[in-house]
């Protein structure tokens, strides 16, 4: 199996943290030495390990920004 790289680039909030140290964190990272993307997973204290998470391009980003700031929260 080939080696699974990333580099993350930028944090931009922490969103909660569980009480094994685990953080759901937006960040910004590049995987596998491509251009980096936004980024929303839990990561382990070390930031050695992840969960499953889902990425945006800055694009994507956008409309999520817009959608969440016409929520009624």
């Amino acid at each position: 199996m080939s080696e699974f790289k990333f580099e993350i680039i930028e944090h931009f909030a922490q969103l909660n943290t569980s009480a094994k140290g685990w953080s759901k964190e937006l960040t910004r990272v590049s995987w596998n030495e491509r251009d980096p993307k936004y980024d929303i997973r839990e990561w382990s204290p070390d930031y050695t390990k992840m969960g499953k998470g889902v990425t945006f391009t800055t694009e994507e980003l956008r409309i999520l920004r817009d959608a969440l700031n016409q929520m009624d929260l």
